[in-house]
């Protein structure tokens, strides 16, 4: 599915901060913000659906926006001209096949994303991880929700987790994890499921890892914790820091409590406990 892109001028990073806070209840997916400009990413049906709210409001700010069509991305070929292994607390190394395997000691992760999401790079998933290995999995089920290339299904997996379900809604998000999951030789661990939060209906999991975003976060959020046992921990990501709040409110709702609190360039990922 092609994603647009939305192009704000700004005059400086305090004005590009509003106009992210003014847009960020809509369905946008993630943000790019530098100091002279605001890029917002949104898949192009979803844009259909709020495109007159985005025009009324940028009308009233006397800027030039702009909506720019972005073709999906190979993310094989990009990885190949410049990907890097990336390293997570000296414990964890994600690369791509190829790349030579960790001398160190550290968890080896071997990913090819293609079109998927979850290389290590972005903030969020570094965050998840980071969180994820300070966990014990053994001998637990879980469900990765918005599972991308399967990275963070993989980590818990060689982590001890001895069932996961991976959920995307993305037929290709789907396929590349199964690759990845072979690549990794967790395949009698974790299960790569095609759909969305109705697919886990009935399903009972120990852990809940969510790398998604705010506005999929807050619908679902009740899904999620319907299916997570009592005792049971959910990592979430793919929500900026002055999102928290409005996430930890919701999660209130659903009878779970904060533990702890990862940021990094603006991101944040969150850990709660099902009381």
């Amino acid at each position: 599915m092609n994603y647009i892109e939305l192009y704000i001028p700004t005059p400086n990073s305090v004005q590009s901060e509003i106009y992210m806070a003014q847009i960020s209840d809509l369905p946008f997916e993630s943000f790019e913000q530098e100091e002279f400009f605001l890029k917002a990413y949104i898949k192009e049906n979803l844009l259909e659906e709020c495109r007159k709210e985005v025009d009324e409001f940028l009308y009233t700010t006397g800027v030039q926006w702009k909506f720019t069509p972005i073709e999906t991305i190979n993310w094989n070929s990009q990885w190949e001209s410049n990907f890097q292994p990336v390293e997570i607390e000296g414990a964890c190394v994600i690369r791509a096949p190829f790349h030579e395997a960790p001398a160190n000691g550290a968890m080896d992760i071997v990913i090819m994303p293609k079109m998927s999401f979850g290389t290590g790079h972005h903030a969020t998933t570094f965050l998840m991880t980071k969180a994820i290995l300070e966990h014990d999995f053994a001998n637990l089920k879980g469900l990765d929700m918005g599972s991308g290339t399967g990275v963070l299904s993989i980590i818990a997996a060689k982590l001890g987790a001895n069932n996961i379900d991976a959920v995307d809604i993305d037929e290709w998000a789907a396929e590349n994890c199964k690759e990845n999951i072979a690549m990794n030789s967790v395949e009698e661990v974790i299960i790569p499921i095609l759909g969305d939060a109705s697919s886990i209906d009935g399903c009972t999991y120990d852990f809940i890892l969510a790398n998604i975003n705010r506005n999929i976060l807050l619908n679902d959020m009740d899904k999620y914790v319907k299916t997570l046992k009592s005792g049971g921990f959910i990592i979430v990501s793919g929500i900026l820091e002055h999102d928290i709040e409005t996430i930890c409110e919701c999660a209130q709702k659903e009878s779970l409590k904060r533990s702890k609190t990862h940021l990094k360039d603006g991101w944040a990922a969150i850990e709660f406990n099902k009381l």
